[in-house]
């Protein structure tokens, strides 16, 4: 009888954790699929506005953004979360970035008022996708880049920067449903 109460509560408890990433549904930054391979996807992006942190420690970085959208920002106004999360490196570092909303624009974006986070504009084009699941971890991502890089360079395609690490889900997502992406941004004609 016990292990028949244990597995209703361990289905029950697994429903409403499914239930419960599903219905934090956020904005996603828009794209168009251009063409599709067995292993990876390229889309074209526009232009997008985000705000961005240096990647000194992840959970600091993740922390500043967190309060900007929370309302630590001059206006205090609250900013809906918008999914992906990305991590990517820069001539001067690594940075986190949350994209805003669509119906900001630089004119209406509320100002940072703490100085390590800035708005930026992230400039749009085409970008090679590949998805997995599992722990956004720098063990998984690093392997899946590398499985995307081989793929570009045996399909001739060029990459124009390093990789970027995307994460769609909030931490109570179980690993088997998570969505990650390693992308690189590349020339298509």
């Amino acid at each position: 009888m016990k292990k028949i109460k244990f597995i209703i509560f361990f289905v029950v408890y697994l429903i409403s954790l499914l239930t419960y990433s599903n219905l934090m549904a956020f904005e996603e930054s828009a794209y168009k699929v251009i063409n599709k391979t067995d292993t990876y996807e390229i889309r074209q992006y526009t232009d997008r506005l985000a705000v961005q942190a240096q990647l000194s420690n992840e959970d600091s970085s993740f922390r500043k953004l967190f309060n900007y959208i929370s309302g630590a920002n001059l206006s205090s106004k609250k900013i809906d979360m918008t999914t992906p999360v990305t991590q990517t490196g820069e001539e001067n570092g690594l940075f986190m970035q949350f994209y805003l909303p669509s119906n900001y624009d630089k004119k209406t974006i509320p100002i940072p008022s703490n100085p390590d986070v800035e708005i930026v504009t992230m400039k749009g084009g085409y970008f090679a996708a590949i998805k997995y699941s599992g722990r956004s971890s720098d063990k998984n991502f690093v392997k899946h880049s590398k499985i995307l890089k081989e793929k570009l360079l045996e399909d001739k395609i060029k990459i124009k920067g390093p990789p970027i690490k995307a994460t769609y889900n909030g931490p109570f997502t179980l690993p088997a449903f998570r969505r990650n992406e390693a992308m690189y941004n590349i020339e298509w004609n």
